[in-house]
């Protein structure tokens, strides 16, 4: 069927607005957790910040783009982008462009820079799910073989690299979307316990992630090693106080915290901003997926329903997930937190998904859309 002109509407400004907040305070933080590390590594304070900065430059055009896309631009790429996930991810693992960080395989050197193919995989799993289930509607036990093959592909080679974290957070994202179908949620409790037992012994088998587990339980026990991450954690917590101790003075942004620009730069933020400033950045949070999932639930179209529906969910999961582990509800898992940590494949496809969030925006509350 030919497309229909329809009116659309501005982009959401909420959801604009609180992104951009995340972003700018984003930026401050990784200027004031990275510049020890920057001055040490780099001999130039800024270093960390001006990469980032960077990075924020082709993630404004990106989500320009993904702003003003027709929606079956996506739809037509969820096939391939799946085939273009699979072979990067197979690039990690078997090619001489993949490069090794701090123990784990997750990166491809291309054209001078490092690019992160398990961050692409986590928007090509959504753009396949919605496009899969708004076209073939899942109903019977028979129809999830395909996405359920799919998501165990691109899981398994994330997990590979090795990549826990993120592995977890593309099966949840894919969960959540097949939660959206007409399959009876009986199927979704039995499946509990067919992936959390082989689960278990995965990590189980595998020491350092075995370990993560130890530190988590009695951080104190393994203070040294496996806890120290947690501990220092909490310590920058309990001592940001109501008010904080004042944005740069943070004794956790001196490396005293590992990877305190990244994974654990919330912690940061809570001894720079204290009770305060924490809570007004979990607001910020909490209204752009709530936002997320509003503009999902008035698109029309169901491929666009659903495509933000899966952005939204993967931004959600990430940030618990992160917010969690900083604060020692959930074992160390290398998850950054969005818009905020540093890492220039992350914020670049965030943006992006951020971007086609505003998209599907434009279309929010009109009684007809057509995509196809």
């Amino acid at each position: 069927m030919a497309a229909q002109k329809i009116k659309t509407k501005n982009p959401d400004f909420i959801l604009l607005f609180s992104a951009v907040i995340i972003l700018a305070v984003g930026l401050i933080m990784v200027l004031s957790a990275g510049s020890s590390f920057s001055y040490e590594n780099k001999n130039n304070s800024y270093y960390l910040f001006f990469r980032q900065l960077q990075w924020v430059g082709l993630g404004i055009f990106a989500a320009a783009v993904a702003v003003y896309l027709p929606l079956k631009a996506f739809r037509k790429v969820s096939g391939i982008s799946i085939l273009v996930s699979v072979i990067l991810l197979l690039m990690v693992e078997f090619s001489s462009l993949s490069s090794t960080k701090k123990g784990s395989a997750r990166w491809l050197d291309i054209f001078g820079m490092s690019v992160q193919p398990s961050e692409i995989a986590k928007l090509a799993i959504v753009l396949f799910f919605a496009y899969i289930l708004s076209r073939y509607p899942v109903k019977k036990f028979k129809d999830i073989f395909l996405p359920v093959g799919v998501l165990g592909v691109i899981c398994l080679l994330v997990y590979k690299q090795p990549d826990l974290g993120t592995a977890i957070v593309i099966l949840g994202a894919g969960v959540f979307m097949m939660l959206m179908t007409e399959l009876p949620t009986g199927y979704f409790l039995a499946a509990i316990p067919l992936i959390g037992i082989p689960g278990f012994f995965l990590v189980k088998g595998e020491e350092y992630q075995w370990n993560r587990i130890l530190g988590w339980l009695d951080p104190w026990e393994y203070a040294t090693s496996f806890g120290y991450q947690q501990i220092n954690a909490q310590i920058a917590f309990g001592s940001g106080g109501l008010l904080g101790i004042g944005i740069g003075r943070s004794s956790e942004g001196l490396g005293f915290l590992p990877e305190n620009y990244t994974d654990t730069i919330f912690a940061v933020i809570g001894q720079e901003f204290g009770f305060f400033g924490t809570s007004l950045m979990l607001l910020c949070f909490i209204v752009l997926i709530g936002r997320g999932y509003a503009i999902s639930r008035q698109c029309p179209d169901g491929f666009g329903r659903m495509l933000g529906f899966g952005i939204t969910t993967i931004l959600g999961i990430q940030t618990v997930i992160n917010l969690c582990v900083v604060t020692g509800l959930f074992p160390v898992t290398g998850i950054t937190l969005p818009l905020i940590s540093y890492g220039g494949s992350s914020l670049l496809v965030t943006m992006f998904e951020i971007g086609i969030l505003l998209n599907i925006s434009r279309f929010r509350q009109n009684n007809l859309l057509r995509s196809s």
